[in-house]
């Protein structure tokens, strides 16, 4: 009897930290989502803001390099990488 009430136990402790594992990979899982998305628009708005003269000052490029590559270790898709290429070819305004 000892060892049902046991088992029991260990089974009902298993449950509560699956729950809260799972919360808290949910959790996670948005937290990434929404900073792929921040960083996605903060690229768009450097990019149209510069498109048409083609140029970017050195700090806003730097920048976009850096969000860039959080972008990608982020697992973001290929959509930016367009714009990536697009924005390395301007001219950089020191």
């Amino acid at each position: 009897m000892n060892y049902f009430l046991l088992i029991v136990e260990i089974i009902s402790g298993l449950t509560v930290i699956t729950g809260v594992l799972s919360a808290f990979f949910i959790w996670i899982k948005r937290l990434v989502e929404g900073q792929k998305c921040q960083l996605r628009s903060d690229m768009l708005r450097t990019y149209y803001k510069h498109k048409n003269e083609k140029q970017i000052r050195q700090y806003e490029f730097e920048n976009f390099i850096f969000m860039y590559k959080a972008y990608k270790a982020l697992k973001g898709n290929s959509f930016i990488d367009e714009i990536y290429s697009v924005v390395t070819q301007w001219q950089i305004i020191t």
